[in-house]
């Protein structure tokens, strides 16, 4: 036994783990879309007060961004990442069995934790491998794994008579198989994920660099960008369910099949964003994404009878994350990339709270239909925001 403690780990089980890491937190975050119309039922909200389940998801987000690289750099990522794990987990079977709505949006702070330390860890952990660039696409889309199946899996359940707490028992379980393989990690001393108290070359800690990374404009504005980028995703990916079937009076089938659509689009790009990396180039592909983006937004809006806007709107935002995410390395200093990288990344799953609760907001007060109108000028903020991180950073201007 102390022989095989002893002898050098495949270098493919973090990166297993990485990835079935993502499928849990797309898991986690997708399923929600389709279940929201059942808790609106449930707990006798309104589209406004259903909201307070994202609100609540933040200070989980906040903590993730300025901790995240300490907490890795102190536990080590496989010890960190085991803490998300049975966080997350536990928020979500106590979102199947809350017996009442204040517990399920006190919740929703161990989420947002637990997503945002696990964002966060696994982002850096597959960039600063030296496989990462052919590494990144595959592991978002693997997020886009679990972000399909889940609203798939609730779509499919609900249908069979499965009440939307027992399909929140289910995701549960799914997610719960990620402590088991951190713990094997730890049980075999898996050298990559469980090294801890990284310090640069240069004599400075982990907090340094973070504060250092803090005063960084493109790591501002990468955190920016990113949570622009999330909070669209995600609020398309929670709202359009409610959208195609309620505001729109689509079967409900169709509109569950329809979200799993958009999630399957964004699958699809990420899995072939390698190629695509290789041949066009971050920065390009990033721009080809933004108008397809707008376009695809476009007609969500604009012609509300037809499916093929939302997988084309998942295909079109499938590369923005992974491909920003690449480009960091690029952009900062080596010492300032894991604490960057990690304050990005968790800023971004701020995003998935803020944005989709403002929607919610907006449209109680005015229609569901305001959703799709109000994705377009975010779909705008994202482009000048990369318009700035491509003038402002000389890699960036070689390849435009």
């Amino acid at each position: 036994m102390a022989q095989l403690f002893s002898q050098p780990s495949p270098r493919w089980i973090g990166v297993a783990i990485a990835f079935y890491a993502f499928i849990a937190i797309g898991i986690a975050e997708g399923g929600l879309g389709v279940l929201l119309p059942s808790i609106l039922q449930e707990y006798s909200l309104t589209p406004a007060s259903v909201t307070l389940l994202f609100v609540s998801q933040i200070t989980g987000y906040i903590f993730a961004a300025f901790t995240s690289s300490l907490i890795s750099s102190w536990l080590g990522l496989a010890r960190m990442l085991l803490m998300a794990a049975g966080t997350l987990t536990l928020a979500l079977a106590i979102y199947a069995t809350a017996p009442i709505w204040a517990l399920m949006v006190a919740a929703g702070t161990l989420l947002g934790l637990g997503i945002g330390l696990i964002d966060a860890g696994v982002n850096t952990y597959i960039v600063q491998d030296e496989r990462g660039a052919s590494l990144i696409g595959t592991l978002h889309g693997f997020y886009g794994v679990g972000a399909l199946s889940g609203p798939a899996i609730a779509t499919t359940l609900l249908a069979m008579g499965v009440t939307w707490r027992q399909v929140y028992g289910v995701l549960t379980g799914v997610v719960g198989l990620l402590i088991v393989a951190l713990l094997a990690v730890m049980v075999i001393r898996y050298p990559p994920m469980n090294l801890r108290g990284v310090v640069t070359s240069e004599g400075a800690s982990a907090a340094q660099n973070l504060g250092r990374s803090l005063r960084h404009p493109a790591v501002l504005l990468t955190g920016l960008l990113l949570l622009v980028y999330v909070g669209t995703e995600a609020a398309i990916g929670n709202w359009a369910y409610t959208v195609q079937s309620v505001g729109r009076n689509m079967p409900a089938m169709a509109a569950g099949y329809g979200v799993a659509a958009y999630w399957l689009g964004l699958t699809v790009g990420r899995f072939g964003l390698d190629y695509c990396l290789r041949r066009v180039g971050a920065v390009r592909m990033i721009s080809l994404s933004l108008t397809l983006l707008l376009i695809g937004l476009f007609a969500w809006w604009q012609l509300p009878d037809q499916w093929l806007s939302l997988p084309m709107i998942g295909l079109a935002l499938a590369a923005i994350f992974p491909a920003t995410i690449w480009l960091v390395p690029q952009r900062l200093p080596a010492e300032l990339v894991p604490g960057g990288i990690s304050f990005s990344t968790s800023a971004a799953s701020f995003g998935a709270a803020i944005i989709p609760t403002s929607a919610g907001w907006i449209a109680n007060a005015t229609s569901l239909e305001s959703i799709p109108v109000l994705m377009l000028p975010l779909a705008i903020a994202m482009i000048l925001i990369h318009l700035w991180l491509v003038q402002h950073s000389p890699s960036d201007r070689s390849l435009s």
